[in-house]
């Protein structure tokens, strides 16, 4: 849900990331390429006997799949070679059959073993806006791959998607905003007008804002399941994939083997209120750790106490300072404000060994290590044109704004941080200025029903990170409670995505998929905290 990119350890997706105007926060293999030989004996329900998955065209309804080129990537993706690869053609709005269609580009990686299972998994993507293709690395490099194929589709409007809904004048604007207070009234214009041009720019083409959420996509994936002939798939969602993954585990069942989830955005509660409460979860998990350490904690006493000061203090009087990003370029100046303190910090944990001396840093007039974290990701150039900022907003403003009132998000934030500044209250972590926006985008709201718990007993590992401050690790008790077959787990020390930055988190992901109801967790127990830098 992050609108920045945030500072990490490793890659990861920009997770829960809606990145819209204030959210910004990878993403060119193109050719048909061939399978690798292990590949080509595999057989799916329905499909043309001896024909690998992904390489016969099929039509079921009015879903189409054709092989062809692979997606688009906006880098080369190593993982990505001898993909079998096509494109799903869906109509944009089902509620509008005879109307226009769109484009869905699909990767299929197939399974390092030579006798693989026979039910692939599926990776749905953060975000919402970030495109499953993109992500490929991630998922293989995990070893996803390792007994069964991965079937990577770009979520409609999505980078590798036609047509595409990025509209890159909000990154842009994102970019810039590092240099102004984060919620001041002229920033709130800004802000709101780069999505009006955003808005404007994509109904001019002719698109059905209306048509980008949850109910469609997952239409989307249910239909690709049934034209590739496949009986049983499995889903694995990270952060907005795992909203989507309930959504479908909702409103599609049928053919679902089992469910990874790990950080976790239930569509019955998502909002600000959730982002308030994810957020005081995962900072006070790492200034508990810090405080565990003797030595971090001596040298970094009551970091609550110094994280909350600094919020206030900034608030009232934001620090200016200038900094040179890394790959040098021109100086670029930073605005650190209440707020902006506190996205940097939502992000922060990706980072967690340096938080408490990034925070005794700037205390003591030394904001530079933060001001250049803030800005990093949002003036990267990997980080302008990449997000669907079009699906963004067809998500919050159709699923979430609608379903939880002005007075319930300030509320969140009060109950969640009741010393902040009542401004900071005002704008949750990552959704700044989210209900002008949404009055700006204008669509319908989407159905109560969007906002249902999902009842299931399909197999499901619910997996959190104890620092993620942006799904919370309490979201994975509260999904399960009407998921009878869930296994939840909480890797301790971990921020958000867990798959992205644990080999503990990959290896459990994989056993589940090979014994749904006995995922290894052993690795678990081994697991330390993470050795806090510590400062003169």
């Amino acid at each position: 849900m992050a609108r920045q990119r945030a500072p990490r350890r490793r890659r990861t997706v920009r997770r829960l990331q809606a990145a819209s105007a204030g959210m910004a926060a990878g993403l060119l293999v193109t050719g048909l390429l061939a399978a690798p030989a292990q590949a080509q004996s595999r057989t799916p329900a329905g499909a043309s006997p001896g024909a690998p998955i992904g390489t016969v065209a099929r039509t079921v309804g009015d879903a189409r799949y054709e092989p062809g080129a692979c997606p688009r990537t906006p880098e080369p993706i190593e993982a990505l070679k001898g993909a079998r690869c096509g494109t799903l053609t869906v109509p944009e709005n089902r509620a509008k059959p005879t109307g226009r269609t769109i484009r869905l580009g699909v990767a299929i990686v197939a399974a390092a073993s030579a006798t693989p299972k026979p039910d692939p998994i599926v990776w749905l993507a953060g975000g919402p806006g970030d495109d499953a293709v993109g992500e490929a690395k991630m998922a293989i490099d995990g070893g996803l791959n390792r007994d069964r194929d991965v079937i990577f589709m770009s979520q409609r409007g999505t980078y590798s998607a036609e047509p595409n809904v990025l509209c890159p004048n909000i990154d842009e604007f994102n970019a810039r905003a590092v240099g102004l207070v984060s919620d001041a009234p002229s920033t709130e214009r800004l802000h709101v007008e780069a999505t009006r041009a955003c808005r404007d720019k994509l109904a001019a083409r002719g698109i059905d804002l209306s048509a980008y959420n949850d109910t469609e996509s997952a239409a989307d994936y249910n239909e690709l399941r049934t034209v590739l002939g496949i009986k049983q798939w499995n889903l694995y969602g990270i952060s907005y994939g795992t909203h989507l993954a309930l959504v479908a585990m909702r409103l599609h069942p049928d053919g679902l083997r089992s469910v990874g989830l790990d950080g976790i955005l239930p569509p019955s509660k998502a909002g600000s209120v959730m982002t308030w409460n994810s957020f005081r979860q995962g900072i006070d998990g790492l200034f508990k750790a810090c405080g565990d350490q003797p030595a971090c904690n001596k040298r970094y006493p009551n970091l609550s106490a110094t994280f909350d000061k600094l919020v206030r203090d900034l608030e009232a009087k934001p620090v200016t300072t200038t900094v040179t990003l890394p790959g040098g370029g021109k100086p670029v100046k930073v605005v650190l404000d209440g707020g902006a303190l506190v996205n940097w910090m939502t992000s922060a944990t990706h980072v967690a060994p340096q938080v408490p001396a990034a925070l005794d840093e700037l205390a003591h007039g030394k904001p530079q290590r933060i001001a250049r974290q803030y800005a990093g990701g949002k003036l990267s150039p990997a980080a302008i044109g990449k997000v669907a900022h079009g699906l963004v907003y067809g998500v919050f403003c159709s699923e979430w704004t609608p379903y939880e009132s002005q007075a319930q998000a300030l509320e969140g934030g009060r109950k969640a941080f009741p010393t902040f500044p009542r401004p900071v209250q005002a704008q949750a972590p990552q959704l700044t200025f989210l209900r002008p926006d949404c009055d700006t985008w204008n669509v319908p709201a989407a159905a109560p029903s969007i906002r249902d718990a999902t009842r299931s007993d399909i197999p499901t590992l619910a997996l959190s990170g104890g620092f993620d401050s942006q799904t919370g690790a309490d979201n994975g008790p509260y999904v399960a409670r009407t998921l009878s077959k869930a296994k939840v787990v909480t890797v301790p020390y971990e921020p958000h995505v867990v798959f992205a930055t644990s080999k503990c988190a990959q290896e459990m992901a994989v056993s589940f998929f090979d014994t749904p109801a006995a995922p290894r967790t052993a690795c678990l127990n081994s697991l330390e905290p993470p050795a806090f830098e510590i400062g003169r």
